[in-house]
């Protein structure tokens, strides 16, 4: 037969104290009371091995301590970092990650929302663009859950926004490339590009005229990098920029079955500087983003939300930075 459980009668019962004497006890409120009180519920509580009802604090507090967050691709070393980010933070505040992969699925994101709304978090971090405005307005804006969307999501003055600066992030690369003396560029993106990835070729543009680029559409993951090579080959390009760095492993894999070398025969240039850049022969040159912090950034600035639900909302704007490794070198070299 299963053992009833201990309930917050039974500590008070025991330790000869009022049931809301206990409750503050135990809820962190001990320095209201003498000593003994507070000795007599804690040996009364430890004896009986009590573990306070999780869903009933939830109704007492109207809190459950609980964030869920959404990405599109949880296999993609940029995530797993983010979150790395995210739960770094959350952790410290005695916050506990709820993580949604939605396999960039725009009815699988929405079921999720639905879910985690049902489920009473305290909050939303949303990692993906195929997120609609209308979920976010039927889901999210009118139960007024407080949310967040970083990276692929553009905020359009319907949330706080942490983001990093593709434009300048895609300017750096074509200034590199160009000046290696490279003349003629693919460009690998997906086909239904997000904001963020579309202002990394924006800035892309600021540095080389469209005629010496030629854009390769292809899948955002190292399959697709892959794939893009036989496209990459039929162009005069003498470099790729690669929109992530897992489509730029990806193009290593497929240059070396067409008996290509990096950077002899094209110079690669990625984006993110995910630990595995540093890893790959030869180590591959990408504009870092601050991933760890673009995490640690959004879960502070949504319990900043949590904590004072009527602040105005805020964007912010991390910097990228140019990492030159192996990967790129100049044309006739």
């Amino acid at each position: 037969m299963k053992n009833k459980a201990v309930t917050i009668k039974d500590v008070a019962r025991l330790a000869g104290k009022s049931i809301a004497t206990v409750s503050q006890v135990l809820n962190g409120h001990g320095d209201k009371f003498s000593p003994a009180t507070v000795t007599a519920v804690e040996a009364a509580r430890d004896e009986l091995h009590y573990e306070p009802d999780y869903f009933a604090q939830r109704m007492i507090k109207k809190t459950s301590k609980t964030i869920g967050v959404l990405v599109p691709d949880i296999t993609n070393p940029f995530f797993s970092e983010l979150i790395r980010g995210i739960e770094n933070v959350l952790y410290q505040q005695n916050f506990i990650t709820m993580l949604c992969n939605a396999d960039q699925d725009e009815d699988k994101e929405r079921v999720y929302l639905d879910e985690l709304s049902r489920r009473g978090v305290d909050g939303f971090i949303i990692a993906s663009s195929a997120v609609s405005n209308q979920a976010i307005n039927d889901i999210l804006r009118r139960k007024q859950h407080p949310f967040i969307v970083l990276d692929q999501k553009k905020a359009e003055g319907i949330s706080d926004a942490v983001l990093t600066d593709d434009y300048d992030g895609g300017r750096q690369a074509a200034e590199h490339l160009k000046a290696l003396g490279h003349q003629q560029v693919a460009v690998l993106i997906p086909e239904r590009a997000a904001a963020n990835i579309q202002n990394r070729l924006k800035g892309f543009y600021s540095v080389y005229d469209q005629e010496a680029v030629t854009v390769i559409t292809t899948a955002l993951s190292k399959v697709g990098g892959r794939q893009a090579v036989p496209a990459i080959l039929a162009t005069s390009a003498t470099a790729i920029f690669a929109i992530s760095d897992e489509m730029a492993f990806g193009v290593y894999l497929g240059l070396a079955e067409h008996g290509k070398q990096v950077p002899t025969d094209y110079s690669v240039v990625g984006y993110d500087d995910v630990e595995m850049c540093q890893y790959v022969t030869p180590q591959l040159t990408t504009i870092a983003q601050p991933i760890f912090e673009l995490g640690q950034t959004t879960a502070n600035q949504l319990l900043a939300r949590v904590a004072e639900p009527q602040q105005p909302w805020e964007e912010y704007h991390l910097p990228v930075k140019l990492i030159e490794r192996n990967s790129t070198t100049r044309l006739n070299s």
